[in-house]
């Protein structure tokens, strides 16, 4: 592994913590060069919801790149993307009565975060936007903005301006009502809050903890946006595709945002590709005046449209995902009661699921010995004190247990059980 470590970034940060050279994957599992399997719980950071190489998705690709099928091909009109362009507003938009436009701002969460940042302010002429604790909304500097990590934060080497952070969904465990600091400063003023473009949000926020909101936290952020005239910004780049059970991780707050951000398991095979969607009246862009040069990479295309028809033409993967889901938050209980005297906390909803330690370190010890016994899995959290699963939508049953035994084990390992 040398080559690594002499050539690459010391950036790099995943490959700290599984020490292996991958070299092939299927469904749930890699494999290092040796042969040696993992059972993969992190899931390219939920940009695999359906799996490494999923099988329909995988032939979709190849028929296209035999019959030499365009690629790269900026923002013109190609078959690919009016495949996939019907295939959202069919299998998606229409059956949920949701009239949104499609930006295609680049290949990733980020860009497409970027892109609603910059809308939302042309629209209205304001500058702030409102974002939350502990939130991730990617590492460009606008994005950045609004992302609440520290050290995130400390790596843009400029001031980041023009964002607001508030209180998430029980930040303050309870003390004060919802939005009590909030509102307070939208009512006041003297507060000095400048009068806000927009307002972003995660409804789990995964990078920050698995920190779920309460259904009736956001819908009662989606009523205080429209009663003081502000645009939401749903980010579901991670918590999108599925990832909490319903497609989109809102569904069940019975909201529809201004905008919404989706990234990673949109493109469906791991492909990059990004879209931000708009309310029909929002989108007053002069033609180019936002762009990427990767913003129409064809075969993302085609496995995202093929991954719409295969999985949400009914309701087969939401309703496997929140039974999955509902396992892993069991016997993340079961754990939490095993162990009073550690304050463990079970997070999460749908199979995006986290079990908190109290440092980081501890969480990091447990992730060690599940990738000792064949397990991948991260932390995430300010201090990484959480340990945070993202297995595909597509995991079996099976290998949900088996995930949750090595879980349990190194759990067990490390508190000394």
């Amino acid at each position: 592994m040398s080559i690594f470590e002499t050539l690459e970034s010391e950036v790099r940060s995943y490959s700290r913590g599984w020490p292996v050279v991958f070299d092939r994957a299927q469904g749930s599992w890699l494999y290092t060069e040796d042969g040696t399997p993992y059972l993969d719980f992190f899931a390219g950071a939920g940009a695999l919801n359906y799996g490494h190489n999923n099988p329909a998705l995988k032939q979709a690709l190849i028929d296209y790149i035999s019959r030499d099928g365009v690629t790269h091909s900026l923002d013109m009109y190609t078959s690919a993307k009016r495949d996939f362009l019907e295939s959202l507003d069919e299998v998606i938009l229409k059956p949920r009565s949701m009239e949104y436009k499609v930006i295609f701002p680049g290949p990733g969460g980020a860009n497409a975060v970027e892109a609603a940042l910059k809308l939302a302010r042309k629209v209205t002429g304001k500058e702030s936007v409102i974002n939350f604790t502990n939130a991730f909304h990617g590492m460009t500097l606008g994005a950045l903005s609004v992302t609440g990590n520290s050290m995130k934060r400390g790596g843009a080497g400029i001031p980041l301006v023009h964002a607001t952070p508030m209180p998430y969904d029980k930040y303050f465990d309870g003390a004060y009502p919802d939005f009590f600091y909030f509102e307070k400063l939208l009512e006041d003023s003297g507060s000095g809050l400048n009068e806000p473009a927009a307002v972003i949000v995660e409804t789990v926020q995964g990078e920050g903890g698995i920190n779920a909101a309460r259904l009736d936290w956001l819908k009662n952020l989606s009523d205080l946006c429209k009663k003081h005239g502000i645009l939401l910004i749903l980010d579901d780049v991670q918590m999108g595709c599925g990832r909490t059970g319903p497609f989109f991780s809102f569904e069940d707050a019975g909201i529809e945002p201004d905008m919404i951000c989706m990234s990673k398991s949109i493109g469906g095979y791991g492909l990059p590709l990004a879209i931000t969607l708009i309310r029909p009246d929002l989108d007053v862009w002069s033609p180019g005046e936002h762009n990427g040069t990767f913003r129409g990479i064809s075969p993302a295309f085609v496995t995202a449209a093929e991954a719409l028809r295969t999985y949400w033409r009914d309701d087969e993967l939401e309703k496997g995902t929140r039974a999955k889901g509902a396992r892993i938050g069991e016997v993340f209980t079961e754990l939490v009661q095993r162990y009073p005297e550690a304050n463990l906390i079970a997070k999460g909803r749908g199979m995006a699921r986290g079990l908190e330690f109290e440092s980081g370190e501890v969480a990091d010890k447990v992730c060690a010995a599940a990738f000792d016994r064949g397990l991948l899995m991260e932390t995430s959290g300010p201090d990484g004190e959480v340990v945070k699963l993202l297995p595909a939508l597509t995991t079996t049953e099976a290998e949900v247990e088996q995930g949750l035994q090595i879980i349990s084990e190194s759990v067990d390992s490390v508190l000394g059980r």
